[in-house]
């Protein structure tokens, strides 16, 4: 194993620093396509799992356009992005490295919550909530799903 094998768990955490859900989603959607990960996908193998998956996925993507929609650096939002991230990490690790994996992602995904949390706040201020909500969503959406297909494919 070499360090290009952990990338992708460090940039699902990246991910993860701004959509707490989307790895959880990516990686749903994946399951859903027959697409095995490299490491053990925890509880994404049980249905209810995988659809709760998707739709918090989606409603993450919504709620975040609301103005009543708190810091992603709120306690809960963290608890989050930390069990998202660790779960996705894991699951793109190399098999028998999953637990590298997963303290990989959540180490990116907790730094990058407040460096990606002040870049969003900048956007708002320039362009607004919504339209910085959508570029930001774009963004890490597409983002998610090619760290999740290469991942997947370098298996």
């Amino acid at each position: 194993m070499n360090a290009l094998d952990l990338l992708p768990s460090a940039l699902i955490g990246a991910v993860a620093s701004a959509r707490s859900m989307t790895p959880m989603a990516a990686l749903a959607g994946a399951h859903l396509a027959h697409r095995k990960t490299p490491g053990k996908l925890w509880l994404l193998d049980r249905p209810l799992f995988t659809a709760g998956a998707l739709a918090m996925g989606a409603g993450e993507l919504y709620g975040d356009k609301m103005k009543s929609a708190p810091d992603r650096t709120v306690f809960l939002g963290l608890l989050a992005r930390v069990m998202s991230a660790g779960i996705a990490g894991a699951a793109l690790a190399p098999k028998g490295h999953e637990r590298t994996g997963a303290a990989l992602a959540v180490g990116t995904a907790v730094p990058m919550a407040y460096l990606t949390l002040a870049g969003r706040k900048r956007a708002m201020a320039e362009i607004g909530q919504t339209k910085s909500g959508l570029i930001e969503d774009i963004l890490i959406v597409g983002a998610g799903l090619a760290v999740v297909a290469w991942a997947i494919r370098r298996r």
